[in-house]
């Protein structure tokens, strides 16, 4: 709970009865302990902790033992392909093309379930997210988009286990993993689980995002903020604030990307799945010039298991969705420096901190090997994250204006990716 290990899926507060909270959702965003736990929850909870441990191989072969392909980079997978939602709606509400989310509308339309956990915003507090289980298309719709600060999902499992029929799952790797430690325990909070999606995942960031962010723009007080997203309008969106005082502020995705290095959850770095191997359906952005020239959105679609694949093939057929298929290493080299960063990154950063004396999560599998040229890259990466997570640095990027910081990180970013791009891709 109080390491780098820790990546805040919720787990231990929805399985703890009130025994465990989050008490600093805009701090650090820590489970605290707060009443006493008796011997059989305190296993459970340890148990379906991703955090310490989630065993790839061992859950690939159980959960997907008929799957025929599978790559180390993307996992195992049926179909691979490039597509978008054919309903404009929820392809413009989604951060890409809308795929988890007309899958889940599809779903719900065809009584194949009754409710879909999903990830908003907060009512109460529209500064923080929030899971609830929608039951109709617009709730769907009021949960698209991707949300780049902390969330806990896992915190709803007693209304998912008081949930009176079928249910589809959304949620980050670190989420789903511990849903499938919980399914593999036959736990009766996931029983009403039918069918797991979500989308890649490359990091999260720190509450102090939004605060940084709205210093820079002369706002002191986050409770102004009366609406929030991270990738609003056309693909692939802005990160936009409305506030009470009918003030909006907005600045494009990629330039709001500067946040990153200074507030990144430090667990982010260890997690090594992109792609969120460990669901029926998976999709995340189609970063590549031919398709982000064209704006509208389109997504990476991933089928794994039999529900998934079954669904995309019924969707095709009825144009809910259009896909065109795609080879994996094609879909590896328009994530490729994703892949790089976490595949061969996250090992890396986990093997410092090995030698660090810390402890480190296990996979069950470790990649390992890589050049020397790596391994100095991948110091230079994390002596940077180090530096520009200090307040110091925090304070520094806050007098500078966003939309001049936002374009400096952009140019950079475009170097560094030019200029270690035969590091990245070299045996990829």
């Amino acid at each position: 709970m109080h390491s780098h290990l820790c990546n805040r899926c919720g787990s231990c507060v929805g399985l703890s009865d009130g025994a465990i909270v989050f008490e600093d959702k805009t701090g650090d965003y820590r489970p605290v302990i707060k009443a006493e736990i008796d011997e059989k929850t305190a296993e459970t909870l340890w148990e379906a902790c991703p955090g310490k441990s989630f065993n790839f191989p061992s859950f690939r072969e159980e959960f997907y033992p008929e799957v025929p392909n599978f790559n180390t980079f993307i996992g195992p997978y049926r179909q691979i392909g490039i597509g978008f939602a054919t309903d404009s709606q929820i392809r413009q509400q989604g951060a890409s093309g809308g795929i988890i989310s007309a899958v889940l509308i599809w779903l719900l339309e065809r009584k194949m379930i009754d409710g879909a956990v999903v990830l908003g915003m907060s009512k109460k507090e529209p500064w923080l997210t929030q899971a609830f289980i929608a039951t109709t298309k617009e709730e769907v719709l009021e949960a698209a988009q991707s949300k780049y600060i902390i969330s806990s999902v896992n915190d709803i499992l007693p209304e998912i286990n008081r949930f009176e029929g079928k249910l589809a799952y959304v949620g980050l790797p670190g989420q789903i993993q511990s849903i499938r430690k919980l399914q593999r325990m036959k736990h009766p909070s996931v029983r009403n689980i039918a069918y797991i999606f979500g989308p890649f995942y490359g990091n999260t960031l720190h509450f102090s995002s939004i605060t940084s962010f709205l210093k820079t723009y002369k706002v002191s007080d986050y409770r102004e903020i009366t609406k929030l997203y991270f990738r609003h309008g056309e693909w692939p969106g802005n990160m936009r604030v409305e506030l009470k005082s009918g003030r909006l502020i907005e600045l494009k995705k990629f330039h709001a990307n500067y946040l990153i290095p200074f507030h990144i959850l430090r667990n982010s770095l260890y997690c090594t799945d992109l792609t969120n191997e460990f669901t029926d359906l998976s999709g995340g952005d189609a970063w590549a010039p031919v398709y982000e020239e064209r704006g509208k959105g389109f997504s990476i679609i991933i089928s794994r298991s039999d529900k998934g694949d079954d669904i995309l093939n019924r969707m095709l057929n009825e144009g809910t969705i259009k896909m065109e298929p795609i080879s994996a290493q094609t879909a590896i080299e328009m994530h490729s420096h994703g892949y790089d960063f976490k595949k061969r990154g996250g090992f890396i950063r986990i093997h410092f901190r090995r030698m660090l004396g810390k402890e480190v999560p296990d996979f069950g599998y470790e990649l390992k090997g890589f050049g020397f040229s790596r391994y100095l890259m991948e110091f230079v990466i994390s002596s940077l994250f180090i530096l520009m997570g200090t307040k110091v640095a925090r304070w520094t990027v806050e007098k500078i204006p966003p939309y001049i910081i936002g374009g400096i990180f952009e140019r950079t970013r475009k170097i560094w990716k030019k200029s270690t791009y035969s590091i990245k891709r070299k045996e990829l």
